[in-house]
């Protein structure tokens, strides 16, 4: 009898220490993350409660707050995790391109048509809180994002205008907001120019190669 009182309890008659679980701590996270994500695309950040977060989860509102505190915090949160990723993939695709007028203005394009493969919900999320004026994330594109790749690509867009590899009558300062209009635009607008022109058979590819055509004979890339 001693002896058996001895023995260890097996592993399935331990009680398991509080707390939650690390797998389910991080796939609850994630989708909170996920919920938020889709609420801000939806109907905008300033427009989103919390409550409607934890809802779009399956979540209660404590549980929100016990992950992440206040809607500031999940919102740094979310562009930590969700919105920083996609500038970074397309500035790994110009700092690829080299200093080469043609491969930079390929790893631009790309970069961006890559981008909204991987995250379809970008364009939306961009015009909405970007571009249109009181938009939650423009502080965020103006301090922290946009000023490394503006600078990456005026420096290089000079040099080749001035060794020739450029239209000369081009202005660099406007050539970003350009790629920008030839790539980012049409994808936030697809389901609007699809609709106007009967163009549903066109894709994004579609997009990429009338984008490279028209860059390619505006900056005269080839001799």
């Amino acid at each position: 009898m001693d002896t058996i009182k001895a023995q260890k309890k097996s592993p399935a008659s331990r009680k398991r220490a509080p707390g939650r679980p690390v797998a389910d701590t991080l796939d609850q996270r994630e989708g909170v993350l996920d919920a938020a994500l889709a609420c801000f695309v939806a109907h905008g950040i300033a427009g989103t409660s919390l409550r409607e977060i934890a809802k779009q989860a399956g979540v209660t509102p404590a549980l929100l707050h016990y992950y992440f505190g206040d809607k500031a915090q999940l919102l740094a949160a979310v562009v930590e995790a969700r919105v920083l990723p996609v500038f970074h993939l397309i500035r790994a695709h110009l700092l690829e391109a080299g200093d080469d007028m043609s491969s930079l203005v390929l790893g631009f394009v790309d970069g961006v048509m890559q981008a909204v493969a991987l995250h379809p919900w970008w364009p939306q999320l961009w015009v909405r809180e970007v571009l249109c004026e009181g938009g939650a994330l423009r502080d965020l594109l103006l301090t922290k994002v946009a000023p490394e790749l503006s600078q990456l690509l005026l420096l290089r867009f000079q040099k080749a205008q001035r060794e020739g590899g450029m239209n000369p009558q081009l202005d660099p300062r406007l050539l970003l907001p350009t790629l920008v209009g030839l790539t980012l635009l049409p994808a936030a607008g697809a389901a609007i120019w699809r609709e106007l022109f009967d163009a549903h058979d066109l894709g994004m590819q579609d997009v990429r190669r009338h984008a490279l055509a028209l860059l390619d004979r505006g900056l005269e890339l080839t001799p």
